[in-house]
């Protein structure tokens, strides 16, 4: 694979989401079950903020690595990285009935260098994210747009993936926008590496293009920075 620029994701048409459980979706857990009772009263896109909020309350931002990590046990731990969280909840979302796929991205390892400035040697050069959509009516949301279209979040101000606030965060707060849609203050597609496309799952995502880190290196450094605090 050639990482140059931006690639469109239209060249993926066949992945159309859903909302069955997966090995890292696991929805259908008890304990996924009853977080997922917590919001039971509400829909759509009010039901998705209510879930964001609960996963921003019961589980602790860590730079965890495995990306293969099952949802119900990110739940257990209570604690998770960016992603875990988000997986997290992606599988309340298809467990509410809300179909969900992730687009790939391919990120420069350098976004996190603001962040983890004493362990830039250890950062990846490029970076996996699965980032989540819903079908919400006959639309795909991203998950950038959760509390809002780009253009109003953007007075948010701009995240800067330093100590504090997490991608997972952000999204409530401000524009989260890979493709540079919005004010250059916003725009993040500069870190974007390849654009891999949609895929029905994260499982899906990873099957096909790996985790960012080999299992050689990526168990024992889980085993370190899961301990750290994002």
């Amino acid at each position: 694979m050639i990482f140059g620029r931006l690639r469109s994701p239209q060249r993926r048409p066949t992945a159309t989401g859903g909302t069955a459980a997966t090995p890292i979706l696991d929805w259908r857990h008890p304990r996924v079950l009853e977080l997922l009772d917590e919001a039971r009263d509400l829909d759509g896109r009010a039901f998705l903020i209510a879930a964001h909020r609960l996963v921003a309350a019961r589980v602790r931002p860590v730079y965890a690595m495995n990306e293969r990590r099952p949802v119900s046990t990110t739940l257990r731990l209570g604690q998770g990285s960016c992603s875990q969280r988000l997986a997290l909840l992606e599988g309340l979302a298809r467990g509410r009935g809300i179909p969900t796929r992730v687009r790939g991205l391919l990120l420069d390892g350098r976004f996190w260098h603001a962040r983890l400035p004493r362990l830039r040697v250890l950062i990846p050069r490029h970076v996996i994210l699965a980032w989540p959509e819903f079908l919400l009516g006959d639309r795909w949301v991203s998950v950038s747009e959760l509390y809002g279209d780009l253009d109003a979040l953007r007075a948010g101000g701009r995240f800067t993936n330093t100590a504090g606030e997490t991608l997972f965060d952000a999204v409530a707060r401000t524009a989260v926008d890979w493709d540079g849609a919005t004010c250059p203050a916003c725009d993040l597609s500069g870190h974007v590496r390849a654009d891999l496309g949609f895929f029905d799952s994260r499982d899906d995502l990873f099957d096909e293009h790996g985790q960012t880190l080999c299992a050689p290196v990526r168990v024992p450094a889980d085993l370190v920075m899961r301990r750290r605090a994002a």
